[in-house]
């Protein structure tokens, strides 16, 4: 089915959303089974001592949960600190956290610490941009000097006063948690469901499925089952096999049946567009190892661009740390969710 579409359902009685375009999954959310500290979480939390050689601080949340904080500087044991989950952790590992906190919606991200009134740069007409910094300055008159302001690229469709209530709700949101400094660790602001993400992050869709049974409609079902074997199929007959170990995420390439000279280099090129994306749905991150199909030494240029393309719209959280002596290629991917094989687990 060509275009977009996003699928809002339940999966194994738990809230989900899909986004699926071209009828392959692109993005997936489903909600946790139990009351975690999610990513995007905005606590109240109380800071211990110095980690010596860490550069931080274990931090005391709510439920008992435990987060390390980097940025402490100027702070002192037993202070109450606003801290915002910024990603998953393994069991039994502390939460990572930050005192940068971001209040963020659909159309509007309200940016304590951060001042300065900015409109995505996705959004080029020069007169519009000019009338949404001149819409943000309106709302955010009179709001504490340090308090700034991201317009986010959905505004370049929306309604002048849809855009002002957006940020009028995210300022009087970052307003009250600020103010509540005080008391034992508490959860201030939960992280969104998916439903609620889908809406926020997920660009317009071509059409939207809300209605009892969309993911079996749409192949969403089938995706996720997909998405729980460890062996991946590669355009052109090669695969790769996808498996989490403590230590890292283990990546294998294989040629498969293709036995020409240029099998190697073939599957090791579609393993590389392919990865970004499973490794995103699957909820995978940390150190990364890839072990390539062989190839010749003489094209390792060729690869090393289709890494990069691939892995380009990945953003800022993906780390590209080159190649190790064994001729494996490495790289780190940010922990921003839980790995789907746990949350469904």
């Amino acid at each position: 089915m060509k275009g977009s579409v996003i699928a809002l359902d339940s999966f194994r009685g738990r809230e989900a959303a899909a986004l699926m375009v071209d009828g392959q999954l692109e993005d997936l959310l489903i909600a946790e089974p139990e009351a975690a500290l999610l990513p995007e979480t905005i606590c109240r939390g109380k800071l211990g001592r110095p980690v010596k050689g860490m550069g931080g601080a274990f931090v005391d949340l709510p439920g008992g949960e435990s987060g390390f904080l980097r940025q402490t500087k100027g702070l002192r044991p037993g202070t109450t600190v606003l801290v915002q989950v910024g990603g998953s952790s393994e069991p039994g590992k502390a939460l990572p956290l930050s005192t940068r906190l971001l209040f963020k919606s659909r159309y509007a991200i309200v940016t304590p610490g951060a001042p300065g009134l900015n409109v995505s740069r996705a959004i080029e007409d020069d007169a519009l941009r000019a009338e949404l910094a001149a819409l943000a300055a309106e709302v955010m008159d009179g709001a504490a000097s340090d308090l700034g302001l991201i317009l986010r690229s959905a505004c370049e469709t929306a309604a002048d006063d849809v855009i002002a209530e957006d940020i009028a709700q995210m300022r009087a949101l970052a307003e009250a948690v600020l103010g509540d400094t005080d008391g034992k660790p508490e959860v201030l602001v939960d992280a969104p469901a998916p439903h609620l993400a889908a809406w926020r992050d997920w660009p317009a869709p071509d059409s939207l499925d809300d209605s009892a049974g969309s993911f079996a409609r749409h192949g969403v079902t089938e995706a996720i089952d997909a998405l729980l074997a460890s062996e991946v199929p590669l355009t052109g007959g090669g695969h790769m096999v996808i498996e989490p170990t403590r230590a890292l995420i283990a990546v294998d390439v294989n040629t498969g049946a293709d036995t020409s000279p240029a099998a190697g280099l073939k599957a090791n090129i579609a393993a590389m567009r392919a990865l970004p994306r499973q490794l995103r749905l699957r909820g995978l991150g940390g150190q990364v190892l890839i072990d390539v199909a062989p190839y010749a030494k003489k094209e390792r240029h060729i690869l090393e661009q289709a890494i990069k393309a691939a892995f380009k719209r990945e953003g800022r959280d993906i780390v590209l740390a080159g190649w190790t002596p064994l001729g494996n290629f490495e790289l780190t991917r940010k922990r921003d969710r839980k790995p789907l094989a746990q949350v469904l687990a």
